[in-house]
Formats: structure tokens, sequence, C-alpha cells
């Protein structure tokens, strides 16, 4: 007579049927359980869970599609960039965070740079491929905001657009940085500021940029803008264009970096003109990891919580999937 292999093993699938009957509750129960479903006590759920987990459950997500219309899945649209050190895993580190505990998984979609934004989120729309959407890197007249919003279907950004009809968003307020910024160098007695800035399609383009201008005006300061290079570019061609700047016959000694590659680039290029940080000049850094925190001299840094944004961005889309909120509830904006 041959042997019964233990649930969990490629021979043997554990069903709700067998969760039931491990756990002496009905099927229907269990179901009701794994969704997470408030009329469940939470013991319950707990206990379904941890049995579930025990012996390797997964529930059958076509299945469960067909019965409920859900995927259980939420997708991040990421577009990878080296702007900022660590964005992608601080992102997903607040998601998984607000997931935890929850029925749904998270699925990362990437999009690249040279085809249309659109793109992602018409494929995960067409084809059911998540309950909710999440995207970065908004534009002021962004099309993948006005497709959802038309759709109905549940999103949150992180980042804020131009358009007239309100939308859910996570986004980090890029002015107070930039005005902060220029603040902390004019006060470090920096005569001539110089800002990196993300690519002008991006609205916190716009923000950083007013900050920076209203900061510089109101202390008549002397600026430039950097012209050959943005955030989005290699950390060779922004070390080279910072050295081209350091060359110059009136130099910028001020520098404003919205990211941690810029940084060290602009710092490469200062160091090889034999220019110390400090006192031939000062920078002030974004910063999202804890990489500064280690470099002598010290960077002075002004910091963005990724991994807070990706928990408040989870927190609000769960909510938008159950729920309809007045949209100025699922808007939020970290300060500095």
């Amino acid at each position: 007579m041959p042997q019964t292999r233990p649930y969990g093993t490629e021979d043997v699938k554990p069903t709700l049927k067998t969760l039931a009957e491990l756990t002496g509750l009905a099927v229907t129960t269990v179901s009701r359980a794994l969704a997470d479903a408030p009329q469940i006590a939470l013991e319950t759920r707990q206990r379904v869970r941890r049995v579930a987990e025990e012996i390797g459950y997964f529930p059958d997500r076509a299945a469960q599609r067909l019965r409920t219309g859900r995927t259980n899945v939420i997708s991040l649209v990421l577009d990878p960039h080296e702007e900022i050190l660590g964005y992608a895993t601080s992102m997903i580190n607040g998601l998984t965070e607000a997931l935890r505990g929850t029925p749904y998984h998270l699925v990362i979609t990437p999009h690249f740079s040279d085809t249309p934004p659109l793109d992602p989120v018409r494929y995960i729309m067409r084809n059911r491929m998540a309950d909710g959407i999440l995207f970065t890197r908004t534009e002021p007249s962004d099309e993948r905001v006005k497709l959802l919003l038309e759709r109905g279907f549940p999103f949150i950004c992180h980042g804020r657009t131009e358009l007239a009809t309100q939308h859910p968003y996570v986004d980090f307020d890029n002015y107070a940085f930039a005005y902060e910024a220029a603040r902390k160098l004019i006060s470090a007695g920096a005569r001539k500021l110089c800002i990196i800035l993300p690519p002008d399609r991006f609205t916190f383009a716009h923000h950083m940029r007013h900050g920076f201008m209203t900061a510089v005006r109101e202390a008549g300061a002397p600026f430039e803008i950097a012209g050959d290079v943005t955030l989005d570019s290699k950390s060779e061609e922004i070390r080279l264009a910072m050295f081209r700047l350091l060359s110059e016959t009136s130099p910028p000694d001020g520098f404003i970096c919205g990211g941690e590659v810029s940084a060290l680039a602009t710092m490469a290029a200062a160091y090889d003109k034999g220019l110390h940080l400090g006192s031939d000049i000062h920078l002030v850094a974004k910063q999202t990891s804890g990489l500064f925190d280690q470099i002598r001299p010290r960077v002075e840094t002004i910091y963005e919580d990724l991994a807070a944004a990706g928990a408040t961005m989870g927190r609000l889309l769960l909510r938008r999937i159950a729920e309809q909120p007045q949209v100025s509830e699922l808007q939020v904006l970290h300060s500095i």
C-alpha cells in the first residue's frame, strides 16, 4: 500500500477542505478567514493562516479570480534608474510591511524609459493582472493618472500632477527640500548656488526648481541651474559636467543634489579640482539611505523616507480597493 506523503509536497496539494479538516472549521469559514473577512474573529483568521503556512497551502488564484473577481495582487510599476540609491528596495520594504497580514501580494512590473509609460498600466488593466496599481515619477499631465481615473481603477501614485481633477497620491515636498537646501548653503557662506534638477518632464522637477528659485531670489544670491545633466544622467556624466562648472571663471561653490548618486559625482568632481568640501565648496544632498552617515567630512543632508512612503501608499491603496473614500483622504504629502 503506497505511503501518503505530507501536505506541501508536489504529490499532494492541500485544499480548503484540508484546512477545514485540520482546523475543525467549515470550508466557507476557512475561505473567509483567508480573505481576511472582518466578520471572522482575528484569532480564527490567524489560526487558519498559521495552519495554511504549516501545510504549504496556497490558494488557486485562477479559481479565486473567477469566484470573486479579485486577484489579491497589487502591482508596483517601477522605472529602473540610479538617481536614488536603494529607491526600489526602500519602497518595496514599506509596501510589503503594509500588505503583511492581508491576502494581497506585491508584484513588480518594470517600465523602461524607452517605452511609453502607459504600456505597463494598460497591460495590467487589460489582463486584469492586479486589483490596484502603484507607480512613480509622475508628470504634470500624466496620461496614466488620466486613464486610471477614467476607468475608475484603484491606484496611488508617488508624486503629484497638475491635472484639474483631484487624484490619490503620496509625495515628498520637493519644493521645501530645494528651498531649505538653498537656505542652508547660503547660511554656510556659499556665494553662488547650483542645483541639479530631475528631467523637466517630471512634476517634482518643477517643485524643486520653484523652491530653489524662491530661496535664491529672496536672498539675492547668484545661481546656476545645471544645463548639461539631470538627476537621471549617468554618474560619470554628472562628474564631468560638475568638473566643467568648477573650472569656470566664476564657478558655483554651493551645490544642491536631489539624490545620493549626483552628490557623490559632485564630490568626486570637487576632489579632482583639488577643492575641499566644507571650505572651498558646500553641498546639500537628499538622502534616502544611510550612505552619507559614513562619509567624512560630513555632508549636509535632508532625508526622504522612501520606506514610509511605500507603507503609506500600500495602506491607502488597500483602503481604495475596499471602499470609496473621498479623494482628499487618499492624498499625503510628506514634509522634510
